[in-house]
């Protein structure tokens, strides 16, 4: 049987035909050893066709669809033209070698052709690539890397511009980001604590919160200049009055050491270095929530955005999270427990990431694992929608949310919870009439945006009306002048026209007498010559 090899490079596509492949045997080591010699592996691998790429765009294409695993028009042709014919209802004599199996699989469906791609036909190929030059005679020196590098680098920039996953990333980023910042600003504003302890003792066992630690320590400054001046500003920051007298009296009797203005000028910059760094954390978390509002709604709704947005980026993106099943998903950021569990041979873990969660957290110690299987299980089915869905909707999140609730009652009280099939013909209803009253609202916006317009002409009428009396009057003066002017020209005309027609009728009367006079002389002359005829 023939083999004949498809070699896409960068340039276009070529077809090869390997001849002498039972002196060889299909045997991989004597193949990699003539690859090398382009003596020998020129006698084995012939060029029968070569189809070079229109333009850059249409080599990114092909590359596009080669690398998916998909057969183009074009290489349909090129190779329904030059691989012999095979007749209907016999089989083919020759195969096709490939570099990819989707692609031989899809030209296989299509085209009907046997396709094969093994280690034998990757060192064909691999002997291809490294002597293509010689094969193709028209290329010069220079081309096929200008090409490969040219292809390359539009093919990632393409990859990198349309990326499916390239909204995740803000995702990803943004919750690790998030976790850095949670543990810089506690490390922070610990020191911060006890660098202004040394001054103030007294203040950490009021104030536990650390933003509002910071915010006192940088509005007090000095203990010693601390009065009940600083009262309101202190029940501002705590709203708290008693906390405020408590801080004000402490701030007497204080026990701390005196610092010198260098030193507490550090401690409050650090201080607002702090509280700056926190409200970023602020703006950030919120950036977070929209952000996975858009993407994954279901999800977050579901789980919330943090947990929702910490397993997204533990799986890579929302298509990986989406491809992952419902056990995989449940032991997400538990793996070293798992493994550690297969080697020891002990219990595996419950959960993972999801414990963070507030369900498992209120379930009881008994019903905690199942409860993250269930869980597991809702989360999995919410991001498949949020992945493949058209239209983002918390319908089916908020729909799953009761679900998990239900199932919370039912392992504390015994309520038997909705089945599945119920809740997702209500969420898809519920969807489905959203949808029928956005159709519904588009129409009345438009009739009232030409009814509006319609006012907005009406309107302007009148008010034109109303600034320019003087100018319209003088308007209509001129148009009853031309009015009268066109009727006087009309009378004019229509005198003329009647002497014209006058001066016809007398000129065809001077015509007929003319005419009449004309025959009388000819009836005359006959009468005279019948005469002298007789005579």
């Amino acid at each position: 049987m023939a083999l004949y090899l498809l070699f896409e490079s960068s340039s276009g596509y070529a077809l090869f035909q390997a001849h002498g492949l039972d002196e060889i045997g299909q045997n991989t080591e004597a193949v990699r050893n003539s690859v090398s010699d382009l003596n020998r592996f020129g006698k084995v691998v012939q060029l029968t066709a070569f189809q070079p790429f229109e333009s850059a765009l249409d080599g990114l294409n092909q590359c596009n669809s080669v690398s998916e695993g998909l057969m183009t028009d074009e290489l349909r042709s090129f190779l329904e033209l030059n691989l012999p014919k095979v007749k209907e209802g016999k089989k083919p004599k020759f195969s096709l070698g490939v570099a990819e199996p989707k692609l031989g699989s899809h030209i296989s469906e299509t085209t009907k052709l046997p396709c094969q791609s093994g280690e034998f036909v990757l060192e064909l190929l691999r002997g291809v690539r490294l002597h293509f030059d010689n094969f193709i005679k028209d290329l010069k020196s220079g081309d096929l890397e200008k090409a490969q590098l040219g292809l390359a680098h539009s093919y990632s920039r393409a990859k990198v511009k349309f990326n499916v996953n390239r909204v995740d990333n803000m995702v990803i980023q943004a919750i690790f980001l998030l976790d850095t910042l949670d543990k810089d600003i506690n490390s922070f504003s610990m020191r911060v604590r006890e660098w202004y302890s040394w001054h103030f003792p007294e203040l950490v066992k009021i104030v536990n919160d650390n933003y509002l630690y910071a915010r006192v320590a940088k509005l007090i400054e000095d203990k010693s200049k601390l009065s009940e001046e600083h009262f309101p500003a202190l029940t501002e920051i705590l709203g708290d009055e008693d906390k405020a007298k408590e801080i004000v009296e402490a701030g007497k009797a204080s026990m701390g050491q005196d610092l010198t203005p260098v030193d507490l000028i550090n401690v409050q910059l650090f201080a607002q270095r702090v509280m700056d760094l926190a409200e970023y954390r602020k703006n950030l978390y919120d950036y977070l929530v929209t952000k996975m509002n858009d993407i994954a709604p279901n999800l977050a709704s579901l789980i919330g955005e943090v947990v929702g947005a910490r397993l997204i980026s533990h799986a890579g993106s929302l298509t990986n999270l989406a491809k992952c099943p419902s056990s995989t998903l449940q032991i997400l950021g538990a793996e070293k427990a798992l493994f550690r569990a297969l080697k020891t041979r002990g219990n595996t873990p419950k959960y993972g990431l999801i414990f963070h969660s507030s369900f498992i957290g209120r379930a009881s110690a008994k019903n905690k694992g199942r409860m993250a299987r269930y869980l597991a299980n809702k989360c999995s089915i919410a991001s498949r929608i949020d992945c493949f869905a058209e239209r983002g909707s918390t319908v089916f999140g908020e729909k799953l949310r009761e679900q998990v609730e239900e199932r919370l009652e039912f392992y504390d009280k015994g309520v038997a919870p909705r089945k599945n099939i119920d809740v997702m013909k209500s969420a898809i209803e519920s969807t489905q009439s959203k949808d029928t009253e956005m159709e519904e609202m588009q129409p009345d916006e438009t009739s009232a945006k030409k009814s509006k317009k319609k006012k907005s002409k009406t309107n302007d009428a009148p008010a034109a009306a109303t600034n320019g009396d003087a100018p319209e009057e003088s308007k209509s003066e001129k148009k009853k002048e031309k009015r009268k002017m066109e009727e006087e020209m009309g009378h004019e005309e229509e005198k003329t026209n009647g002497a014209n027609e006058d001066e016809g009728t007398a000129k065809k009367k001077k015509k007929k007498s003319k005419d009449e006079a004309a025959t009388d002389e000819t009836k005359k002359k006959k009468k005279k010559k019948k005469k002298k005829t007789q005579e």
